[in-house]
């Protein structure tokens, strides 16, 4: 027999990590952990604990503290209170305790990864060669961060406290993702991990205090879904980051929208993982498995859609289960095993449930013939074929080791189904024709897109979703803005109560002899009767009648989404032409600067009116000049890979503008919108909606697109709800009151928009410190990052 032909018949014998150290820690405690508050180890105020345990025997590791209302309170005091102390560090001394971190996690490296393994059921390869330095990645990179904050954020300041929330699959890893950025922007953590999984959180707090970290910094409350309700809820935390599924993300973003409390969310997925027919099939095979079977399937962003080209399927098909075959199933702490265990019973159930329900919609259900452990909890790789598009294994995150298969004909065809989905996390694209894969990736709408690779991650790039995955970003530059807020805006002065709202006078108004303005609405680059058939009367200052202003409905909100969406095109073109226009529009108003100046000040007074309209003419300016300039970047992760972080438009965008400031704060929350590509839907200022005709007027004739400004002018508040509930608007801007601004937060939660608001407090619109500039397109913008490999 040949090398070769031995080599072939080998299998793997067991190599079992030993699990000693990890077990000796946990006796070291008695096998019972308390919450780490203020730097101490404290019981549970009402004295319930949880059991944790080991999913691939079933036995207990250790009971674990149930945190309460009362719990989480003392966790948000102490970290409030260690608030000042740590902001008053220079970056420097905080920089060295994120580096102490990073060093500590080194030196515990296989303990911890033993631990987790142990916790959550993933292969010990994984934990050790993944998570943990990973882990160690993360602290490195936000020491750094730590180190350069006042050069690079300089105006910014820190959240405050913070309440962080994360998941049982990467346990300690989601724990640096959000710890290591909060810490080195300057806020304290309130940190709930998992159920399931809360073992390396605890660990991680001794070493905090091995580091010598001031008490209070970090906070670890154990518990369930109360106690993080509990901590979402507290009235002193100043923002949430969660990480976990959609239905809490919703349920999260409802309760936080009474508060100004920042968040970010990283929600559920349903990766495409595209190959096409040039693809090197080997390669998209073991990318697959990577894709599906990394930790059983139970990560966010897993590839559990594939879509192959149905030139290759039968082929790819056969490999891929010939591959299959070959995946070792059993106890996580052997080196030699590919999966591991399912996190618990309940979801081992579900992965059941939603397979038999795929096979039942007529998928074809294929496994290896792999012998399963007697105990434990596991499942085996599982491959549907001949998935409908809308099965429920299509369309349902499934959380387990199941790749459901889809074939398509053409690259657009490919494209229509990675977006057909109510996700936008991540996505993997294969093929050997590079403009192929980077025009699929472009078209892709995720904040992920791996060529040619798959779940890759790194501390200095990006990581998070469009659209029903969540907002915000965690790691890299944009994540670390996730911790910050412009040191004016966090301290503005509420917005006065009336600012927005339409003077005293009656709802209607009768024809008159006075009126000599017709306003219309402006949808799709026409003048349109609004479908109420109502108009409201507009009064200026002196209680004179000025006009009447069509009093916009639900039907024209539909029919102005409808134009946004027909001229998305515009995203597509260039910088240089949108600043053109831009600059063009500038042109053309002040060429009528006098005549809208002159009827703006019936309103608002001459000084101000003067004022609208030169700043409105300098903003345009202002955001021709960004067009071309607010640039993505090239990140260089410690992979044969570069991260292109693109700066993508949100889509349709819902603006409700000022009141106050009827042409500037239209100009002021628009403008930033279109330069950045976004068509918009925009409700002008209610105490003045006839300067709607001046600027679609202005629009009309500056070469704009149709589509890509739409002007409905009525009741904001009734207005942002339509915009709010819209599921087919992307974003939702609103400068209001603190009522308006939390119904808009509320609403939204049904697709779960991006939602930017002025929080209720009120900008000096007339400074470009705090109207215009970088602030206000960072949430213009969403961030893909699209990793390419190269080679050498």
């Amino acid at each position: 027999m040949s090398v070769m032909e031995k080599f072939g018949t080998m299998e793997y014998g067991p190599a079992p990590e030993d699990a000693k150290e990890s077990l000796l820690w946990l006796e070291a405690s008695k096998r019972r952990f308390g919450h780490f508050i203020a730097g101490k180890w404290r019981a549970p105020l009402e004295g319930k604990y949880f059991e944790t345990s080991d999913p691939a025997t079933g036995e207990k590791l250790a009971d674990v503290a149930q945190g309460s209302v009362a719990d989480v309170d003392a966790a948000v005091k102490a970290a409030r209170a260690a608030l000042h102390g740590w902001q008053k560090l220079s970056g420097h001394q905080r920089a060295k305790y994120l580096y102490a971190l990073a060093r500590q996690v080194q030196k515990h490296s296989r303990r911890l990864a033993v631990l987790e393994t142990l916790d959550n059921g993933k292969p010990i390869r994984e934990s050790r060669d993944i998570d943990i330095p990973l882990v160690a990645r993360h602290f490195y990179h936000h020491a750094g961060w730590a180190q350069l904050l006042d050069q690079e954020f300089a105006g910014y300041a820190a959240c405050g406290v913070v309440g962080q929330i994360i998941p049982w699959n990467f346990p300690l890893l989601m724990l640096a993702w959000k710890i290591a950025p909060a810490l080195a922007t300057g806020n304290t953590v309130v940190l709930k991990p998992a159920e399931y999984t809360p073992l390396t959180a605890l660990a991680f707090a001794e070493l905090c205090n091995e580091v010598g970290l001031p008490a209070g910094v970090v906070n670890i409350v154990t518990g369930d879904g109360a106690t993080g309700e509990a901590l979402v809820k507290h009235n002193d935390v100043d923002k949430i980051a969660f990480t976990g599924s959609t239905e809490v993300g919703r349920a999260i973003r409802r309760a936080t929208a009474q508060s100004h409390k920042k968040l970010s969310l990283e929600l559920g997925g349903k990766s495409p993982f595209i190959v096409f027919e040039d693809a090197d099939l080997d390669s998209a095979v073991e990318g697959l498995v990577d894709g599906i079977w990394f930790n059983q399937g139970q990560v966010c962003c897993a590839g559990s859609r594939l879509l192959v080209q149905e030139s290759v399927a039968a082929k790819l098909t056969k490999k891929l289960q010939t591959r299959m075959s070959t995946l070792r199933i059993g106890s996580p702490l052997d080196k030699a095993i590919d999966i591991g265990a399912i996190i618990a019973r309940v979801q081992l159930e579900r992965i059941d449930s939603l397979v038999k329900q795929g096979i039942a919609e007529g998928a074809t259900c294929w496994q290896p013939e792999t012998v399963l452990p007697a105990r434990g909890l596991f499942y085996k790789p599982t491959l549907l074929s001949n998935v409908h598009p809308t099965s429920i294994v299509a369309q349902q995150e499934i959380f387990g080791p199941v790749l459901a298969a889809m074939t398509f004909r053409t690259p657009r065809e490919a494209v229509e189904l990675a977006n057909n989905t109510v996700y936008g996390l991540a996505a993997s694209v294969w093929s050997e024709s590079v403009n192929l894969a980077l025009q699929a990736a472009a078209q892709i709408k995720a904040g992920v897109v791996w060529v040619n690779s798959t779940n890759l991650f790194d501390a200095g790039c990006g990581f998070g979703g469009y659209r029903e995955s969540g907002f915000g970003r965690e790691g890299g530059r944009e994540g670390l803005l996730e911790y910050l807020e412009p040191a004016w805006f966090k301290n503005a002065p509420a917005l006065a109560a009336d600012s927005t709202a339409a003077n005293d006078a009656p709802e209607l108004a009768s024809p008159s002899s006075g009126i000599d303005r017709t306003v219309k609405l402006y949808i799709g680059g026409k003048q349109a009767r609004p479908d109420s058939g109502y108009s409201v009367a507009v009064y200026g200052r002196k209680k004179e009648l000025l006009g009447e202003a069509p009093l916009g409905n639900r039907k024209d909100i539909r029919n102005a989404v409808e134009a946004a969406r027909k001229a998305e095109g515009w995203g597509k073109t260039t910088a240089h032409n949108r600043a053109q226009i831009l600059f063009y529009i500038a042109e053309n108003l002040s060429q009528r600067a006098e005549e809208i100046q002159k009827r703006l000040a019936a309103v608002v007074g001459k000084k101000q009116a003067a004022r609208e309209v030169q700043l409105s003419m300098e903003r345009l300016f202002s955001y021709a000049a960004w067009a071309d300039k607010f640039d993505g970047a090239v990140h260089n992760p410690p992979f044969r890979n570069i991260s292109i972080a693109m700066n993508e438009p949100l889509g349709t965008v819902g603006a409700v503008c000022p009141g106050a400031q009827p042409l500037l704060g239209f100009f002021s929350l628009v403008l930033p919108l279109i330069s950045a590509g976004n068509t918009v839907v925009a409700v002008p200022s209610e105490k003045y909606p006839l300067i709607a005709s001046d600027i679609y007027q202005v629009l009309e004739t500056s070469d704009l697109p149709g589509g890509v400004v739409n002007i409905v002018t009525g009741r904001s508040s009734e207005l942002l709800r339509v915009l709010a509930e819209h599921d087919d608007v992307d974003a939702l801007w609103c400068y209001g009151d603190e009522q308006m601004c939390a119904a808009a937060k509320a609403l939204s939660a049904g697709n779960l928009k991006q939602v930017w608001t002025n929080e209720g407090r009120a900008s000096d619109l007339f400074t470009s410190q705090q109207g215009e500039g970088r602030f206000y397109l960072q949430h213009a913008y969403q961030v893909k990052n699209i990793w390419v490999p190269y080679g050498e």
